[in-house]
């Protein structure tokens, strides 16, 4: 089992009940699924940029991305329905928590100026969106080997009702927010 997740249920899961006393153990929010999307307008000219954000996405993940195609064409941007534009990957269970456990402890850490992630981009619904400006952060991504820098788009979608819910939740799985 994932070190995180055994933590989830060891510590975690009675923390929030008594804090926010739910009387049902189902109540506690948890992580439901993390998803990673990268865009590529670029994949437009470009369709070797595609298969290097593919092998990037692979790595990052340990699964492979699924492609995302446009829904509308768009003249200003030469852009016709059904060209891919972007990739995206959901991860749940083990390799979930293996994501976050690792996108906590080792990826934010290794940001230039990292004093915690921002706390207004929750949706409303109790999930969060990050945006990381380079693949870089990741182990996995050897800087030798990529052609170009891209940003990464993680949101973790929790069973939270609210931010406040999902917010307890996220620090006491060790995401720092910032002091603003």
């Amino acid at each position: 089992m994932a070190r995180l997740k055994e933590r989830y249920r060891n510590e975690i899961v009675s923390k929030l009940m008594e804090l926010y006393g739910y009387n049902n153990i189902m109540q506690v929010p948890r992580l439901n699924k993390v998803m990673l999307n990268i865009g590529l307008g670029e994949a437009i000219t470009n369709a070797k940029a595609l298969e290097a954000a593919e092998r990037d996405l692979t790595a990052i993940s340990g699964q492979h991305p699924v492609t995302t195609r446009a829904k509308k064409s768009v003249a200003s941007f030469r852009l016709r329905t059904g060209m891919p534009i972007g990739l995206k990957v959901t991860l749940r269970g083990e390799r979930m928590y293996d994501f976050f456990d690792k996108l906590v402890n080792i990826v934010l850490s290794r940001m230039r100026e990292f004093h915690g992630v921002s706390r207004n981009s929750f949706d409303g619904c109790g999930n969060y969106t990050l945006g990381l400006k380079e693949q870089v952060l990741f182990p996995e991504v050897d800087y030798d080997e990529i052609d170009k820098v891209r940003g990464l788009e993680v949101s973790i979608i929790t069973t939270a009702k609210t931010d406040e819910e999902s917010r307890h939740l996220l620090e006491l799985l060790g995401m720092l927010f910032d002091k603003d």
